[in-house]
């Protein structure tokens, strides 16, 4: 699926916008969430010798959940913030106190071929078992009357 930047906001329900000087306010009040998204989008912006949209077409933005609804995250000037570099908004993302957030990349997608032994089956429980007991092990193993109720202590 081809997005652009708009209809990746439509597809990631992003139902606004909130700007960086308001995430303590929000942060105080208890509305913010506890993790974010960096997410990938198609560059607006020019800045620094990174800003070619020819030779690097993407970039870095963040969505924050302010009242438990995805918000993408603005600069003062409105205009969506960017970063050229996964390791720049995981720093901004530390620098804002987020803990742990979630990356996606919906842009990018690259198709992977499936390994020759996708499709083998996989052992079942009973069948391992089974030749568990068939190599000598016993079906069961009883634990000795005296181990109390802890199960992990024999």
């Amino acid at each position: 699926m081809m997005f652009t930047n708009e209809s990746l906001e439509v597809y990631l329900e992003i139902a606004g916008s909130v700007t960086q000087a308001e995430l303590p306010i929000c942060r105080e009040q208890g509305r913010l969430g506890d993790y974010a998204v960096a997410y990938r989008i198609f560059r607006n912006k020019q800045g620094g010798g990174f800003g070619d949209p020819n030779k690097h077409p993407y970039s870095w933005a963040a969505l924050v959940y302010v009242d438990g609804l995805p918000l993408r995250l603005d600069s003062a000037r409105g205009d969506c913030r960017e970063w050229s570099t996964l390791d720049r908004i995981g720093q901004w993302m530390v620098d804002n106190g987020f803990r742990y957030w979630w990356t996606r990349n919906d842009l990018e997608y690259v198709e992977h071929p499936l390994p020759a032994n996708a499709f083998e089956p996989v052992p079942t429980v009973d069948a391992v078992i089974e030749a568990a007991v068939e190599s000598g092990l016993p079906a069961e193993t009883e634990l000795p009357a005296d181990s109390g109720s802890d199960p992990l202590t024999v």
